[in-house]
Order: structure tokens, then sequence, then C-alpha cells
């Protein structure tokens, strides 16, 4: 814990890239990004404005000012409840941002085991292409690593070809402990990605927490030769947030881990910062948080 903790501190300490490395670094930070909403009052309507905004995330005077008009800059996917799934998958027919879906009784992981299965089944029929499921954390915290392991296999093959992403929900596991064997059970279990938190615990990413995952998904590559994807969620709002993850990525597992197919986001309202952030990289002043498209 004391190792961890202190290389947590020394990243913390870090000087950040600057200017157009920096604006390279927030627009790749755009491509990782799973934006996404998942409140009580989703709507047709707020679907429709999120998959408007994946599609053009960033201003087009300034993707023309920075001159990657050919990079075709959108966000890493869309993220939505199971019920919005098919708003999501008609609004962003024609182009190649996939649907992620929350499923298997986010966010608490309560429902009976045949209910999270046909969660998944159903998520995945509407045409989601990803799969975010949450860990049950009372098998965890009871040391039923079996019980873990059998659930996740079940929900892989529940997936079929979706990607699938396990939560660990780690503000709830109680140790670092826990947080690196339900690392290791979800990966053997068929995980292609792990990730912190739904967003909704006290504690959501923390670099710790981040370091103690991270380095699983490394002994797991080195001994096993297949790579995992991770990805932070909850609490991450600053643009200067995620060069700082990127940077722990790229130091930690290298630049493979710096793509979108092994690194996302999860995030609602990190997208207008870092809009912000490119507007002040081109005129040199930031602007109004109502001068940005909302998304």
């Amino acid at each position: 814990m004391a190792a961890i903790n202190k290389r947590a501190a020394t990243h913390a300490g870090r000087r950040s890239v600057k200017k157009a490395w920096q604006a390279a670094w927030l627009l790749r930070a755009v491509r990782l990004m799973d934006l996404t909403t998942l409140s009580g009052d989703d709507t047709r309507v707020n679907v429709k404005r999120l998959c408007h905004k994946a599609k053009i995330p960033v201003r087009q005077d300034l993707i023309a000012a920075m001159g990657v008009e050919g990079c075709n800059v959108t966000t890493g996917a869309v993220c939505v409840y199971p019920s919005r799934v098919p708003e999501a998958v008609e609004f962003l027919k024609g182009t190649n941002i996939p649907v992620a879906s929350v499923a298997t009784g986010f966010p608490a992981g309560q429902t009976p085991l045949e209910h999270r299965l046909g969660e998944i089944r159903w998520a995945v029929e509407q045409g989601a292409h990803e799969i975010d499921i949450v860990l049950n954390r009372t098998l965890v915290l009871e040391c039923k690593w079996q019980e873990v392991y059998d659930e996740v296999v079940a929900m892989r093959k529940a997936c079929g070809e979706a990607h699938m992403k396990t939560i660990l929900a780690t503000g709830e596991l109680g140790s670092f402990y826990n947080i690196y064997k339900a690392s290791l059970v979800c990966m053997m279990a068929g995980a292609d990605f792990i990730k912190t938190s739904t967003g909704k615990e006290p504690i959501n990413a923390t670099i710790p927490v981040a370091l103690v995952m991270i380095r699983a998904i490394r002994e797991y590559h080195e001994r096993t030769g297949f790579k995992v994807g991770f990805k932070p969620a909850g609490g991450i709002r600053a643009a200067k947030d995620t060069l700082s993850w990127l940077a722990l990525m790229k130091d930690e597992l290298g630049d493979d881990w710096t793509q979108p197919d092994l690194f996302r986001f999860g995030a609602s309202a990190l997208l207008t910062d870092i809009e912000r952030q490119l507007y002040h990289h081109v005129h040199g002043r930031y602007a109004a948080q109502h001068q940005m498209p909302m998304a």
C-alpha cells in the first residue's frame, strides 16, 4: 500500500504536456471518451442530443484552426441505459461510433443473476456493441472468488460478440487486495475491459486504485499474452485530469493502452472542459461555457 501511494503521489507531481502537444493529447482524450448519460430523467431528446455531440464533439471552427479536419474526431462510444439503446442505435446509424449499455442491475448489481443475464441479452439484441456489467460486490467481500468467476463467465457468454467491460465498483471493495484479486478474476473470466466505478459510489476513479488495476492488467498480459483494457470512470471532470491519466497509461502499460480499443474514459461533464481548453489553444483565451455546444 505504501509503495502504491508513493507512486501515485510522484505521478501527481509531474509536469504536464504543453502547447501543441497538449492539444494533441486532448484530441486523443476525446476519442477515448464514452460520452454518457445515466440519469433517471433520460429521454429520447437527451439521447439524440448526446449522439449528435458524439458525432461532432469539438466545434468545427476549432478543428479547422488546428488543421485536423481529416482525422474524423468523434467520441469513443455513447453509453446509455438498456432502455435507451434502440434510440442511440437509431441516432448513430451510419457512423462507426459504438453504442455501450450498462446492464446487470446497474449500479448495485443486486438483482437475481438470471435477470442480470436477461438484461445483457436484451441490450445486445437491441444493437448494443459494448456492455458495461457490474460486479457482485457481496461475493467479493465474502471472498467467494469461484462464484465471482462463474457469474462473470456467464455474463461474458450472454454478451456474445459484444465487448464486455466489468465495473469493479472499487469504492465498495474494501481493500487493495480485493481490488487486485477481483481484477485478475474478471480478466480470467473473459472481461475485455476492467472499469473502476459506476460513478455512483462515494469514491470513484483514483490514481492509487488505478495503479492496482493497471498492474494487474500488466501481470495478466505478461503471463498470458492477452491485452485487457482499462476504463476509469466517475469524478473525471477536468481536461488536465485526462492528461494525467494518459501519462499514467503510457508509463505503466505503453502506447497501446492510449488507444480506444484498450483505454476509455467514462465521463459526462468532461467534454465541455476539453473543448474550452482547445478553444484557449486556438484563440489564446478561454470561452465561456455557454459558447460550447451542449452534450
